[in-house]
């Protein structure tokens, strides 16, 4: 019985390569924005729908969604990496310098509290892409992205999810 769970452990490799197609996807997408936002600046590209921005708002509402989609992005790749390290790979950690060693995935709480807090940030560049686009025409309704933002992150920093990790990594 014990094998057949091992070997089920290999049906992890959906998400994995599913997470990584995703987050390739995704640095594309973040790279064209990008490319859109020299589009505006250079040859003075501006969409329909934000003629009543100055190209230079324009430009930088276009780098702003690329960080989010970069930060989507990411969340996908270190999703696929942890879910590598903690069904898949078999390896302890050296105290070497890995080129993925900031992205250890001791267990699954860690994952989880590395996934919430980038999304928190997401959430915050999203907001901040929301003001920036219409700080002529803010509303109050606003403020109720702004206040599910900070009860997150406050709920994420009162569960400490991360604590008891830290202190397993600083040890080993």
């Amino acid at each position: 019985m014990k094998k057949t769970f091992y070997l089920f452990r290999y049906i992890s490799l959906t998400a994995i390569i599913g997470s990584l197609l995703g987050s390739l996807l995704l640095f594309i997408v973040g790279a064209l924005k990008t490319i859109n936002a020299f589009r505006v600046v250079i040859f003075n590209y501006i969409p329909e729908n934000k003629a009543h921005l100055h190209p230079a708002d324009i430009a930088t509402t276009y780098l702003i969604k690329s960080l989010d989609t970069f930060l989507i992005a990411l969340v996908l790749f270190i999703f696929a990496h942890g879910v590598y390290t903690l069904f898949i790979s078999n390896k302890i950690y050296d105290n070497g310098n890995g080129v993925l060693k900031w992205i250890r995935t001791p267990n699954i709480g860690h994952l989880k509290n590395v996934l919430a807090e980038v999304i928190v940030i997401i959430l915050f560049v999203k907001f901040l892409e929301v003001v920036f686009v219409n700080i002529n025409n803010l509303k109050w309704e606003i403020l109720i992205l702004l206040a599910s933002i900070v009860l997150l992150a406050l709920g994420l920093k009162f569960l400490s999810l991360n604590k008891e990790d830290s202190n397993n990594l600083n040890k080993s």
